[in-house]
């Protein structure tokens, strides 16, 4: 079967699958109206698997790739009551040149806390020079279930301001690692862009921010941020998108550096290459952007 795009689904079927992953709709609610626009055979139920991540098929760095050492982790959590749990990825011994070259990255998941595509990407940031962090929020409650429904229901019985606190504590552990070159990047996605711009204003010390189709965060602390930003939105994600407009302002006024990059016609997800929703020129350059732009701010 060939890989399905986001051309192949109607786009009120796309609009429903992304009120049902930020759990704005109920799977019932998903299938229920979808099943308007189950044609050919294929039910509400079937759109709903096709549109559902094929993890094994996207990985592209495996967790015993040679150049990189992957390891799990576990960080104190100042919840008090035990620690969060992760996954670290870095150049193996030798495989880059030079540990002043290393700088360290916080990846921050989507709201299904640190599922493969996730770790993927650490890998990925690991084979390009980077020490990448990437801790799980659902530690709290067993950790990723390995199930994205399941994930995604454990998800709204979080906690999000001790979330936060968590991904705080991650990134201070992440600095007190004894390699690199004392520079501090973060990047995230869905869920996790919007931690990126929320992390900004919490962390003094972060030198830059990629947030990938993140919302705003508090406006009337935008002026605290010291790093430098990327952000990517979709196109066709007028639910992120309407936090922009007056985010950007923000951040003009604050004089905060920053480049934003909208990528027309494709959806909220688009870099997450393991569903449809995934636009391939448009990740390839968003990530060759990101990967510049770390490069600029974390090794210039």
């Amino acid at each position: 079967m060939p890989r399905l795009s986001a051309k192949d689904f109607h786009p009120e079927v796309l609009r429903l699958f992304d009120q049902y992953v930020h759990g704005l709709i109920p799977r019932r609610g998903f299938l229920q109206a979808a099943s308007a626009y189950a044609v050919a055979g294929v039910s509400a139920a079937e759109l709903l698997e096709m549109l559902s991540p094929r993890f094994a098929e996207a990985q592209r760095v495996s967790a015993g790739d040679t150049r990189l050492v992957a390891q799990k982790v576990e960080i104190q959590s100042p919840r008090g009551s035990g620690v969060l749990r992760g996954v670290l990825a870095q150049p193996a011994p030798g495989g880059w040149q030079g540990k002043e070259t290393r700088a360290k990255v916080l990846v921050i998941h989507e709201n299904r806390g640190l599922n493969p595509h996730i770790e993927d990407i650490a890998r990925r940031l690991a084979l390009d020079g980077f020490i990448a962090l990437a801790p799980d929020a659902l530690t709290p409650l067993g950790g990723y279930p390995g199930d994205e429904d399941r994930a995604r229901e454990l998800f709204g019985q979080l906690d999000q301001n001790k979330c936060l606190e968590d991904f705080i504590a991650a990134a201070r552990h992440l600095q007190s690692l004894p390699d690199g070159n004392g520079k501090l990047g973060a990047v995230g996605f869905c869920y996790g862009g919007g931690i990126v711009n929320t992390l900004a204003e919490r962390l003094p010390d972060l030198d830059a921010g990629v947030a990938f189709y993140g919302v705003a965060p508090d406006l009337a602390k935008v002026a605290d941020i010291k790093a430098q930003l990327q952000l990517h939105f979709a196109g066709d994600d007028a639910r992120v998108n309407a936090t922009w407009p007056p985010y950007e302002a923000a951040l003009k006024a604050a004089g905060v550096r920053y480049e934003a990059f909208v990528y027309p016609g494709v959806q909220h997800g688009f870099n997450n290459d393991t569903t449809p929703r995934f636009d391939e020129a448009a990740a390839k350059l968003a990530w060759e952007r990101t990967i510049g732009f770390f490069n600029r701010t974390l090794r210039g």
